[in-house]
């Protein structure tokens, strides 16, 4: 009788299994009718692939107004940027500053990014690319009306204005629950 040897890397240490045992591991699938062998054996476990794991699980397409799109779909409170703030142009100095106002708050609480890059649409689709649940638009109607910003959720991807003094509470509410 001959029996064949496998070689199985493990972290660390080599283990190596008679033919026998590692036929104990066949797979039947009933779709293809057909009989393999798992050829992959990973026990390790890790930071990083807990991380891999995260990322697959969050990552979402959806299509809306026949436009389809890919997104990352972290719960706010484990998002690694929590809020994008972005100003409607980045050439109207009044503008820019009330954003970059805005932004300097928000910064002391959570991971924020700035973008004053391309058109809202763009900036918005990019935004939801790396997962950060939320989007603080300034435009002119901030600076020259009511005070109020317009704030897009990521997941719906609704939107509601809010007085630039509401922000912070609301966000709180929407990222850490209270």
């Amino acid at each position: 009788m001959c029996v064949s040897i496998v070689l199985l890397e493990v972290p660390i240490s080599h283990l190596i299994l008679p033919y026998p045992l590692l036929a104990a591991l066949d797979y039947f699938d009933e779709e293809t009718k057909e009989k393999f062998i798992p050829h992959v054996i990973e026990p390790s476990l890790g930071v990083d692939r807990l991380i891999l794991a995260l990322i697959c699980s969050a990552y979402a397409e959806d299509e809306i107004n026949g436009e389809k799109r890919n997104y990352l779909s972290f719960h706010p409170s484990i998002a690694p940027v929590k809020v994008a703030v972005l100003p409607l142009v980045k050439n109207k100095e009044p503008l820019v500053k009330a954003a970059r106002g805005l932004f300097d708050k928000l910064q002391r609480r959570w991971n924020v990014v700035w973008d004053q890059t391309g058109a809202i649409g763009r900036r918005y689709r990019r935004n939801d690319e790396i997962g950060v649940p939320y989007c603080v638009t300034v435009d002119f109607e901030t600076i020259e009306d009511d005070g109020a910003v317009t704030i897009r959720d990521r997941d719906s991807t609704e939107q509601v204005r809010i007085p630039m003094d509401e922000v912070i509470p609301y966000l709180s509410k929407q990222i850490d629950g209270y």
